[in-house]
């Protein structure tokens, strides 16, 4: 498989080459998405104007409801999503609040 072919569909792999192609494609796709959802904590570091509301609980909880919900139903478990999800938002609140301070500081 040429690296500019697309992966097999996983019910259709037939040996562990075409798995893990699969998974490094999903993988730097999964790259170029937080590379997008960084870029949304770089312009929330730049619009909010209080340090204090980098931090937002109301939110954070939002958000992991709306990951525990969409995980729910789709066979992967919903546990181990919330757990990435949570490692995600806290090291994004941590990011932005390093964005927040460098603009201001």
């Amino acid at each position: 498989m040429s690296s500019t072919s697309s992966p097999t569909e996983p019910a259709k792999c037939n040996d562990m080459t075409q798995v893990r192609a699969g998974v490094d494609s999903v993988d730097a796709q999964l790259v170029e998405l937080l590379v997008v959802r960084f870029a949304y904590m770089d312009a929330a570091a730049r619009i909010k104007t209080d340090r204090d509301a980098v931090r937002d609980e109301a939110r954070k909880q939002q958000v992991l409801k709306n990951v525990q919900d969409a995980a729910s139903g789709s066979g992967i478990p919903v546990e181990v999503v919330a757990d990435l999800w949570e490692r995600l938002v806290e090291a994004s609140i941590t990011y932005e609040l390093d964005k927040w301070d460098a603009k201001r500081l």
